[in-house]
């Protein structure tokens, strides 16, 4: 009887955990969210005009970041 407890204790710790991953990484977001500045539809198209379109950028002038977003760290 006692290693069914110890089972059911193990999986409510690695539910719990997981729950709280998940929460932190929405919260999370939901920060990033709230820090980035809005800008109206003339400001994008002022940007747009001035540096151009992503898609016409090099590849030596691109940074992917989305490992360092997701994990941290710095940029390489």
């Amino acid at each position: 009887m006692e290693s069914t407890s110890i089972v059911d204790l193990q999986t409510l710790k690695v539910l719990i955990k997981e729950s709280l991953r998940e929460v932190l990484r929405e919260e999370r977001l939901q920060l990033c969210k709230l820090l980035m500045p809005y800008i109206s539809d003339d400001e994008q198209t002022d940007i747009d005009t001035a540096l151009g379109s992503p898609e016409a950028y090099g590849e030596d002038e691109l940074i992917d970041l989305t490992g360092w977003v997701k994990h941290g760290g710095s940029i390489q």
